[in-house]
């Protein structure tokens, strides 16, 4: 441990043989008699981008209304608890992701808004969360993280024109490195959690260690001796939250049969609802950790051949968002939607539970939930379906349902977002402006 004549130092953490687990914020951290808006217990701003694909059912998303009297709509009814901090933008596009190769540039260009180059080798805009890492994450131990579900969705995510670069990942650290969605629960935990220099190096521990609690417990209880009551029952109960997601995550690797010679099945995944729900709650503790401030997250892949029985929807997901405007699709459509909602709004309502400084973590955070697409039929990147969630330290209005002339660049937003987050830009993609409304 890192322990001041004073107080704790904000990047504590607890070391053990081959492992280290970082800290939620503790009262220890806070110096006496210092102002709390001069420390490290003053809020600083999380942004996350979380990515539906094959957009949405438009008129199940769009709320009836304007400004602040908007009445919520169907798929974002469950962020009604959210309302005060919930800003719906309508009338939005994105130009630069219009293209014969619908499927293959959507994912790659959402948070760029720049048109990639033709060829196989990547070559498209750096995107926000990458801007926002280099300006809010480098004092975190992950600058950011890319979180998926799916690995990767089918054919049509790679293009002859485009190659593969786009369709699988929502983030470019550079104009010409992707980089991939973590769709393994268990290397996204040794990524959190784990220590090592490679991901071989952190399998390796895993493998030796049952459990990185117990290799950090020694400093654990020397670190207890010196809490008052308060950090004890936070660190308590942080520490149980570990706890829990390695044993849902070791479960769920007991349960992996990939190596047996299965007959053909139906398509879809029965798990993926709990391996969503777990990769939100690995987000959510990285988030009150400090591991990182940045995430991206592709709820499913771009061309996704899921199916959702746990929703009595054996449709697989990307066949059926070419609904053919026949009423059946579209209520399937829009039931999954609004499911992928449900659960987003379970990840908030942990986060608004979550202290960080003078709020919560929601109340410093800077979401954007939506697509690059707008209606699935037709691959439209018009009206394209969006909505910020979060305080964002207090620079975001929220509360309200705001509707910009149409084809507005979704570039504006980008760059909006941005700002809020105190990170200096000029220009996002093909931005013209700024929305002072948000």
């Amino acid at each position: 441990m890192f322990i001041t004549k004073k107080h704790l130092s904000r990047r504590t953490v607890l070391h053990g043989l081959g492992a280290a687990i970082a800290l939620p914020l503790l009262d220890a951290m806070i110096p006496a008699h210092t102002a709390l808006a001069k420390t490290a217990a003053k809020g600083k701003p999380r942004m996350g981008f979380f990515y539906l694909p094959h957009g949405a059912v438009m008129n199940e998303w769009t709320p009836k209304g304007e400004g602040t009297s908007f009445e919520i709509s169907r798929i974002l009814k469950p962020l009604e608890p959210f309302r005060s901090q919930l800003t719906v933008v309508s009338g939005l596009g994105n130009k630069p992701a219009e293209s014969n190769a619908t499927h293959a540039i959507t994912p790659g260009t959402w948070l760029s808004a720049v048109p990639p180059a033709k060829g196989h080798a990547p070559n498209g805009g750096v995107t926000i969360d990458q801007i926002a890492a280099q300006h809010i994450g480098q004092d975190t131990p992950l600058p950011s993280i890319e979180v998926g579900v799916t690995e990767r969705g089918g054919a049509a995510a790679c293009n002859g024109t485009y190659g593969c670069s786009y369709g699988n990942t929502i983030s470019f650290r550079t104009p010409h490195t992707p980089l991939p969605m973590e769709a393994d629960p268990r290397k996204l935990f040794q990524k959190l959690f784990g220590e090592g220099d490679s991901e071989a190096e952190r399998a390796q521990l895993s493998r030796d260690y049952a459990s990185i609690l117990d290799m950090v417990s020694d400093d654990a209880k020397a670190l207890n001796l010196r809490l008052g009551a308060r950090d004890r029952a936070m660190l308590s109960q942080y520490l149980e939250s570990v706890r829990e997601i390695e044993r849902r995550v070791q479960k769920m690797q007991a349960s992996d049969i990939s190596k047996l010679k299965l007959p053909t099945l139906p398509v879809g995944v029965p798990e993926f609802d709990k391996q969503l729900r777990l990769m939100y709650d690995m987000v959510a503790l990285a988030y009150e950790a400090n591991i990182t401030r940045v995430t991206t997250f592709m709820l499913d892949a771009e061309v996704s051949n899921l199916a959702y029985p746990h929703l009595g929807i054996p449709d697989a997901f990307h066949p059926l968002s070419h609904h053919n405007n026949k009423p059946a699709s579209l209520e399937k459509l829009a039931k999954i939607q609004q499911y992928h909602t449900e659960v987003f709004a379970s990840f908030l309502a942990k986060l608004a539970k979550t202290s960080d400084g003078e709020g919560s973590v929601l109340d410093n955070a800077i979401f954007l939930y939506g697509s690059n697409m707008s209606n699935s039929d037709r691959h439209d990147h018009f009206p394209l379906p969006l909505a910020v969630v979060g305080g964002g330290c207090g620079t975001c209005k929220g509360g309200q349902h705001l509707r910009y002339p149409d084809r507005t660049p979704i570039a504006n937003l980008l760059l909006t977002l941005l700002d809020r987050a105190g990170v200096p830009a000029d220009a996002v993609g093909d931005s013209t402006g700024r929305f002072a409304e948000v």
